[in-house]
């Protein structure tokens, strides 16, 4: 192989973890939770709704306390989404049912105008879930737009102030992470060898996924991770292609989230902004690095 990387099975580049760092923004801090945190926590919220629910009970009646148990269904689905909302739904219907209503502890109800309480909370719980849900969906997929936004910005303030070409390359590779939230690398040639330049959210090589980027370059055309003709490879690499040659290929890990629909845009975006960079006349110690 053309670079050192041959010599390892897999090996992470250095500077990967700083990178990182800027791609781990979420939509908030209970949006990092694993799914069985996220129900363990919606059952929670019920919990806390119950116990509330118990220290009122003497002062409210019975069929008022339905709307005691809406207020779960809005904390999960606004934090978690569906899933978790539905839960926090059955989960208060069956409470309410079960430790407010004739007769007590039992799913049984003695009542018609339980039943209807029991009934309208499920209603109104539903109704406030699905709102609470896509209000929630809204926002995550504004403040995506808004990163994505901003590591683009990012990178274009990088070029147009004419920052080192290593500058630029990183700058780069951050962006791919931030725009996908999974791991970046950039091959470009240095020094004679085409090899890593730049990494972002841990990013690892392998000697398949090197010989993807080199057959990106020398075919000019995009590769696809776990496909012919480098079924091996995890990472999607794409050519950045000038008239006189190719070299720089941009590369990212979609195996763990899976590859976005908008995926090649991004890329022709940041691939643009690194052809125009790569294409200034080097200066200093950049003209030394790309011979």
């Amino acid at each position: 192989m053309v670079s050192d990387l041959a010599t390892v099975e897999r090996t992470p580049i250095a500077g990967s973890d700083a990178a990182e760092a800027g791609g781990r923004r979420a939509g908030g801090r209970w949006d990092g939770l694993p799914p069985f945190a996220q129900y363990g926590t919606s059952l929670l919220f019920v919990a806390l709704a119950t116990g509330f629910a118990f220290i009122v009970e003497d002062r409210i009646g019975a069929p008022n306390l339905t709307l005691i148990f809406v207020l779960p269904v809005i904390a999960a689905a606004s934090a978690f989404g569906w899933g978790p909302s539905l839960v926090a739904i059955l989960a208060g219907v069956l409470a309410f049912d079960f430790f407010f209503t004739e007769p007590k502890y039992s799913l049984a109800i003695a009542s018609p105008s339980n039943v209807w309480a029991a009934a309208l909370l499920l209603v109104i719980a539903a109704i406030v879930s699905a709102v609470a849900a896509e209000t929630r969906r809204r926002r995550l997929a504004a403040q995506r737009a808004a990163e994505q936004a901003q590591a683009l910005q990012t990178l274009a303030h990088a070029v147009i102030q004419a920052r080192p070409e290593r500058e630029i390359v990183a700058a780069a590779a951050t962006a791919l992470n931030q725009i996908f939230r999974a791991p970046a690398v950039i091959f470009t040639r240095r020094e004679g060898a085409f090899r890593p330049a730049a990494s972002a959210g841990g990013a690892t090589v392998t000697t398949a996924d090197e010989e993807a980027a080199i057959g990106a370059r020398d075919s000019r055309l995009p590769t696809r991770a776990d496909n012919y003709p480098y079924p091996a490879s995890d990472f999607d690499f794409w050519p950045v292609v000038s008239p006189e040659d190719c070299r720089c290929v941009l590369g990212v890990n979609f195996m763990a989230r899976g590859r976005p629909a908008a995926a090649d845009r991004f890329i022709e975006i940041v691939g643009a902004y690194l052809a125009a960079a790569l294409a200034r006349p080097a200066a200093g110690g950049d003209r030394e690095t790309r011979t």
